[in-house]
């Protein structure tokens, strides 16, 4: 491929989790890109292994830290969201034109990194007897990839800026529960990939806010907008408003979130 736009379909449209990652993974960072090209949607995006089966996230039930099972369907679970990611990041490049050349190499850059990110947990789920697939999984990642498809400012507002950033809240308490069963190196991956994380969401903050500059918009009030058209999930505390300061999200945008009556300072005390 002679274009890094172009490029990103292939692994994007992979079935084959860890072939997935590997071909991302093998994507030439210095490709020209095209910036204004229109790509025409090719089928069957995203590529998906026959397993795991997806079911309605509200089907999936906490797994038990007392079992070996137990812990491998958490790391399991972490895996099926960096499979998705890897997903995200590669669509966001071909789907959308006429962003600056720096916006699609920021992405490819984050596919190789979530990239990275599966391969360390499929890898750790093999020490434990388990491969990816062997437990069931949700779809609500690339739901809202769907319902974002043609509106690049709705995408990075509901996906780096919402459900990625909610990993960073979620991050301490999982690590925590891996840790607290004795996987220590479940903890490390974990480590590495809110290290990472909050480099994809200060970048999903980044191009939202040269969006709503170019377009001319309020960024907290266009974002609860979004929010709302798009019906993201609404989100709950506790928030890790240090990750969060740290990807960029200011005080304004922090105290919309906590609301009127809580305090930014106060709130990001450790606890």
């Amino acid at each position: 491929m002679s274009d890094l736009r172009l490029a990103t379909i292939g692994p994007l449209l992979t079935a084959d989790a860890p072939a997935k990652a590997a071909a991302a993974l093998a994507l030439p960072v210095d490709l020209p890109v095209d910036t204004g090209a229109i790509i025409p949607a090719p089928a069957g995006i995203p590529g998906r292994p026959a397993r795991p089966q997806l079911v309605p996230h509200i089907r999936l039930k906490p797994p038990s830290m007392r079992t070996p099972a137990g812990i491998a369907a958490l790391v399991h679970s972490i895996a099926h969201i960096e499979l998705n990611a890897i997903d995200l990041a590669l669509d966001i490049c071909w789907r959308f034109p006429g962003m600056p050349e720096a916006f699609y190499r920021d992405w490819l850059r984050i596919a190789q990194e979530e990239a990275t990110h599966f391969t360390l947990l499929r890898n750790h789920l093999l020490t434990l007897g388990f491969d990816y697939g062997d437990f069931d999984a949700h779809n609500a990642l690339w739901d809202m990839a769907e319902r974002t498809q043609y509106d690049l400012l709705a995408r990075i507002a509901l996906v780096p800026r919402t459900l990625e950033a909610r990993g960073l809240d979620a991050s301490p308490a999982v690590r925590a529960k891996l840790v607290g069963a004795g996987d220590h190196a479940a903890g490390a991956i974990l480590d590495v990939i809110l290290r990472d994380e909050i480099g994809h969401v200060a970048a999903g903050n980044r191009w939202y806010r040269f969006l709503c500059e170019q377009r001319g918009l309020d960024p907290i009030t266009t974002y609860a907008e979004l929010a709302e058209r798009h019906q993201a999930p609404r989100l709950r505390a506790p928030f890790n408003l240090e990750a969060r300061r740290a990807a960029g999200f200011d005080e304004a945008e922090l105290q919309a979130l906590l609301g009127p009556a809580q305090d930014t300072g106060l709130s990001a005390r450790p606890r």
